[in-house]
């Protein structure tokens, strides 16, 4: 009977988990339907409603009808992910769901599975019991020309929210009325946003109504629109190019995202970046290996033992059993990533602050008493632990704020020279928190954090060297802080040269700094944290539009990942397209040319593997006629100002074969060679493979005398060098051998006292300069030899001149006896001479 039970319960699993479902499913209530009741027909009765107070008037009738309604929808339960988006989950029952699925798609489908995606279902399914009378309700008080209900109709039809199916048609007209009705700035974007993409086939692409719906919107400020004013005429896309509109608008949205950072806590609100490139997960647009970013310098290299290939929770249960060994340095790791966050772990305030009052007090006892028992590891930890404590204190972070707790904390990582607590100690006298004002003081703490590299202090620094009129330390500030990516520094910088204050004034400089600033300040612009959560748990349909918003702002993240999911949901083989005379519908997802636009955009914002694959869609025709000469050009931009190997590779095949571009064996060579001194290791088996097909046919054009350049051999260079430049290179040479000595050469097991072989260097230092000091030596006495020659040639040919002008004036008289007249030997004694062995000896002489 125990086999047999066995075998059973996987079946009773089953069973019990579909009744479960069936049973979640129904919506039971026992309240009378209400949206089968017409408001508009119940004049002096009171509506039924959560409060049951009989309204005043029309308008607080409708009012109360929204909220109702609002109540309804959100009883209703979020619909699950359908179950081939399952992601990969830890446990043995996560893995293996996920490994099935994928292998059933690799098995049965040659490509990603088939969506329709952004298309409108003309046969909707059953609204739920709730969710009818919901929209009953909101629509009997649209009708009415609530606003209030139309924009929700309209959100519930465009994104699909509380089940509602969409219908993408019907949320551009509800946006539309909206519109038109009052103004309303929110629903004049999703306008222009609709007339921009054409989403869902509900309206034609018109770029003139977007651009004129986005204008109206961004002059009653909403920053949406106003994001994508600014990149339409910073890139000219459906309008001229005009630097003066884009750093009108970059500039408001800037205004914007300073004023809502500086609106926080002490230290301002802090901006995370939840933007990523999806297909980066995957390798990268071409896979990993073939994609500029997984290939060359940004590949993934490590040994056996390196955490190069380790995922996040590899790495964060590894730090913690470090931590619990007594690690500090993982314990403040862990800390870290508790208050920062990340793309897929959340912040964790408590965990953070047990984390960073562990560390400290190993070092600070409850009573404020030192341990001295502590590594200086530990006390350069346990004072940044002290830094982060005071900074969640003095913001209210996971905690009550304490001012004074937060100036205890901070006053003994300010003993330790941490630039955090330095730089908070700063902020507390500048602004007067607890203390009295003192900028001075200030200013002081300021620079200390400031000199340890520290962003936020150099920014704060340099406001108040900006406000003194010290305009050049001022800058001098702002362009550290903006190496380390600060957005203030950036927000100061444009500022400056937009006013040309301190520098000069440059329109494109400036709308450069406000869109750094502009799209670094992505929470107050863009959703690209709801469409990451949709994407991950398998909506993609919803994070396609959030991206497709973001990119249509000017976001170049966005802007690939549109063009990436649009390239990808165009299957190549399905199970449906062995049904024969099934008609296929065709939906926006799977258009080329709207995935062409994006993959346009992302290339011109200087994405490599966006560059490359544009020159693919003009090869092959995609979206657009096929242009060869296209082609190359975007091959060529991405092999000359981005050095891609995979582009490299396809102007090389494209010589090769006379593709829109001369047919030259030779340089298709050079390019395959160039591609793979590009990527040595990713590019070897492919540009091997090539290579020697490529010669086969360059022998055989050679052999048949074909008119194709065939492959040569290069030229070598030889180069006169002349005395400075040969010494020049030498001493080069020798430095570049200095450092390039192994790690085994400076290791301080192997030499004592860690002098690093100093000595060493220093005697080879003292060798090359006596040789080269002898050799200067040499040269010298040569050359003082040959101006010795010289100058006794010019004095004998004088005494010759003067004996013959002698000879001439004395006519007639006995000549005088002739005295005997020296060899000239030349510079050097001639073998067989009797000075020859003086000379060899060293005494060389005349």
């Amino acid at each position: 009977m125990k086999p047999r039970l066995q075998r059973l319960v996987p079946l009773l699993v089953v069973i019990l988990a579909l009744f479960t479902a069936i049973s979640s499913a129904r919506v039971h209530t026992k309240q009378q339907p209400l949206g089968q009741q017409d408001p508009s027909k119940q004049r002096g009765r009171v509506l039924p409603n959560s409060w049951g107070i009989p309204p005043r008037d029309d308008g607080e009738r409708w009012t109360l009808a929204v909220e109702e309604a609002t109540t309804l929808l959100h009883k209703i339960r979020p619909a699950s992910a359908p179950w081939w988006t399952v992601t990969k989950k830890s446990g043995l029952l996560g893995s293996s769901a996920y490994y099935a699925k994928e292998l059933f798609f690799i098995l049965f489908m040659n490509g990603p599975p088939q969506q329709e995606l952004l298309t409108t279902n003309p046969h909707p399914k059953k609204l739920s019991q709730p969710l009818a009378q919901a929209v009953k309700l909101l629509e009997d008080a649209a009708a009415a020309k609530n606003p209030d209900a139309m924009f929700m109709l309209a959100e519930m039809n465009f994104h699909g929210n509380f089940s509602h199916p969409r219908n993408y048609s019907e949320a551009f007209r509800r946006y539309h009325d909206l519109a038109q009705l009052n103004g309303n700035a929110s629903a004049q974007h999703m306008v222009g946003f609709m007339y921009a993409t054409g989403i869902g086939g509900a309206v034609k692409q018109d770029q003139a109504r977007a651009m004129l719906y986005h204008t109206l919107a961004a002059e009653s400020g909403d920053i949406r629109s106003e994001m994508t004013m600014a990149y339409r005429y910073y890139s000219g896309i459906a309008t001229p190019r005009n630097c003066q509109e884009a750093v009108y608008y970059y500039k408001s949205v800037a205004d914007k995202a300073i004023a809502y950072m500086r609106s926080g806590p002490p230290g301002g609100h802090a901006f995370n970046q939840p933007s990523y490139r999806i297909a980066d997960e995957e390798g990268g647009v071409y896979g990993e290996g073939a994609s500029a970013s997984s290939s060359g310098p940004n590949a993934k290299r490590g040994s056996l033992n390196s955490d190069v290939y380790s995922s996040l929770d590899d790495v964060v249960e590894y730090m913690d059993l470090q931590a619990r060994k007594g690690d500090p340095r993982a314990s403040f790791n862990l800390a870290k990533l508790n208050y920062d966050g990340g793309r897929t772990s959340k912040r964790d305030l408590p965990a953070a602050k047990k984390r960073f009052l562990e560390l400290a007090r190993t070092y600070w006892t409850k009573d404020g008493k030192v341990n001295k028992n502590i590594s200086v590891l530990g006390e350069k930890l346990a004072s940044k632990a002290a830094g982060f404590l005071g900074r969640m204190f003095l913001r209210g972070e996971g905690v009550h704020q304490n001012v004074t707790l937060a100036q205890t904390w901070f006053k003994r990582g300010v003993e330790h020279g941490d630039a955090l607590s330095q730089y908070s100690m700063g902020l507390i006298y500048l602004h007067g928190i607890g203390v009295d004002k003192n900028p001075v003081l200030a200013a002081e703490y300021f620079g200390a954090a400031a000199d340890q590299d520290l962003a936020v202090a150099q920014v704060r620094i340099g406001a108040l060297f900006l406000d003194q009129g010290d305009i050049a330390t001022a800058i001098r500030y702002f362009e550290l802080a903006a190496r380390n990516g600060h957005l203030e520094a950036y927000y100061y910088l444009a500022e400056l040269s937009h006013h040309g204050v301190g520098r000069d004034k440059s329109c494109p400089v400036a709308s450069a700094y406000y869109k750094i600033v502009a799209e670094k300040a992505e929470a107050i612009s863009t959703s690209f944290q709801d469409a990451n959560e949709a994407y991950t748990n398998g909506d993609v349909e919803t994070a396609l539009i959030g991206y497709m918003m973001a990119a249509e702002q000017g976001f170049e993240i966005g802007q690939s990942n549109v063009a990436y999911l649009l390239d990808q949901v165009k299957p190549r083989f399905t199970l449906g397209s062995l049904i024969p005379f099934v008609k296929q519908k065709a939906s926006l997802a799977g258009d080329a040319a709207l995935a062409m636009i994006y993959w346009t955009r992302s290339a011109e914002q200087k994405n490599v593997d966006s560059m490359v694959k544009l020159g693919d869609y003009y090869l092959m025709g995609l979206g657009t006629s096929a242009d060869s000469e296209k082609a190359a050009s975007c091959y060529q931009a991405a092999a000359e100002t981005m050095l891609s190997a995979q582009a490299l590779w396809n102007l090389g095949w494209m010589h090769e074969n006379g593709i829109g571009i001369d047919q030259d064996f030779h340089l298709a060579k050079r390019l395959y060679d160039q591609a793979l001194e590009t990527n040595p290791n990713e590019a070897y088996l492919p540009v091997k493979l090539a290579l020697y097909k490529l010669r086969f046919r360059s022998w055989w054009n050679t052999f048949t005398n074909g008119k194709i350049k065939s492959i040569q051999e290069e030229p070598a260079e030889k180069k006169n060098w002349s005395l400075s430049e040969w010494l020049a290179a030498f001493l080069e040479a020798e430095l570049a051998g200095w450092d390039d000595y192994e790690p085994d050469d400076y290791d301080d097991s192997h030499m004592p006292g860690g002098d690093y072989g100093l000595d060493d260097i220093d005697s080879d230092i003292l060798e090359t300069l006596v040789i080269l000091a002898l050799a200067g030596a040499l040269a010298a006495l040569l050359y003082y030899r040959t101006y010795r020659q010289r100058q006794e040639a010019e004095r004998r040919r004088q005494q010759e001149q003067n004996q013959g002008q002698g000879q001439g004036q004395n006519q007639g008289r006995a000549p005088p006896q002739a005295q005997p007249q020296q060899e000239d030997r030349g510079l050097f004694p001639q073998p067989g001479d009797p000075d020859f062995m003086n000379w060899a000896a060293g005494a060389a002489g005349h």
